[in-house]
């Protein structure tokens, strides 16, 4: 085992894969000589060479387009849009090639591309660095979707993404690269010199996609969260004094449905939080199966907490994110509920 931040612990996962398998490369912007621009693959086109790291012009569209060839050609790409804001304009060959490809060829052909972006605020990165776009990929029939919040998870999920036959869009919440984030915006970003991580395998590992975990145990209520909110929902929670499970979705879709089931039976109060915007999260989604499956075993109405419905300010940003406070607002009044 050996300590690593996230940012290590993702750059772990594909030398590994790319060791493992020849077939494996990666793309995207500045990826190969600068190693990104959060050094995600620093030092992998020294090792792997030009040809399996390859330097991609500024041209999102263009870089989901030959990913998708190559995997439809037989190779495992692993293509880097590097914010989650600069998403969208690949978002039609996403959408439109990529998750459909396996269904309209009748199952003959597929291509294996994993996705990672950068995503979420907390960097004082403003309106065009800071979006949560992970809502409308869960939508998309084809496209698995996944977010850690954890070192561990990070590694494990992201090799059994790139081993995935399916297309797979992979969320890397940034305010937590370096560690954990409990949502007080009065402490300082945490770096490796001052938080080391956590414990990793330095060998392969997976995780397998559609399993969530209960971080924490408890009896009281289920908060059902993922990415960057797991940390803060902890805090909260612990602040409140309330016994919480506190369930990491990991991955969105396809979401682990027994898992929620079986918390919120036991519980009867939940809890529901994203750094996302509120207005068609996809809190909306957990809300709502959560209503199906739970409804007569539910003590009171569900909570959730959001970002509010506006774009990521900068001059605002911890009036933006839901931190500790609103968590334990919405903790309270769920609570206190009859």
């Amino acid at each position: 085992m050996s300590q690593m931040n996230m940012i290590q612990a993702i750059n772990s996962a594909l030398d590994i894969m790319m060791e493992k398998d020849p077939t494996v490369i990666i793309l995207g912007q500045d990826i190969g000589y600068f190693g990104g621009v959060f050094r995600c693959t620093d030092g992998l086109q020294n090792k792997y060479g030009e040809h399996r790291v390859i330097d991609a012009p500024i041209a999102e569209g263009g870089i989901i387009g030959s990913a998708i060839g190559i995997g439809v050609n037989g190779l495992r790409p692993v293509a880097e849009i590097q914010f989650a804001d600069y998403i969208y304009p690949s978002y039609d060959q996403i959408v439109s090639e990529l998750a459909r490809l396996r269904f309209r060829s009748g199952g003959e052909f597929f291509s294996p591309v994993t996705i990672r972006t950068p995503c979420g605020g907390g960097i004082r990165g403003g309106q065009t660095h800071s979006q949560s776009p992970e809502a409308i990929f869960t939508h998309i029939s084809g496209i698995k979707s996944v977010m850690p919040s954890s070192p561990y998870d990070a590694k494990g999920l992201l090799i059994s993404a790139i081993e995935s036959d399916d297309p797979v869009v992979f969320f890397e919440p940034k305010r937590i690269y370096n560690g954990p984030f409990d949502g007080d915006p009065n402490k300082p970003a945490v770096s490796w010199a001052t938080h080391p991580g956590g414990e990793v395998p330095r060998d392969y590992y997976s995780i397998p996609l559609g399993k969530a975990e209960i971080v924490e145990k408890g009896d009281e209520l289920s908060i059902i969260t993922y990415g960057t909110m797991v940390h803060v929902a902890q805090a909260a929670a612990h602040r409140t004094g309330v016994s919480a499970d506190i369930i990491d979705v990991r991955t969105l879709a396809p979401l682990d449905i027994a898992t929620l089931r079986q918390s919120v039976e036991k519980t009867g109060r939940c809890l529901v939080a994203h750094e996302a915007t509120r207005f068609g999260g996809y809190g909306a989604e957990l809300v709502a199966t959560i209503q199906e499956q739970c409804f007569y075993h539910l003590e009171a109405p569900i909570e959730r907490v959001a970002g509010w419905d506006t774009p990521y300010p900068h001059a605002f940003e911890w009036e933006y994110f839901p931190g500790q406070e609103r968590v334990m607002a919405g903790i309270e009044n769920i609570m206190e509920a009859a």
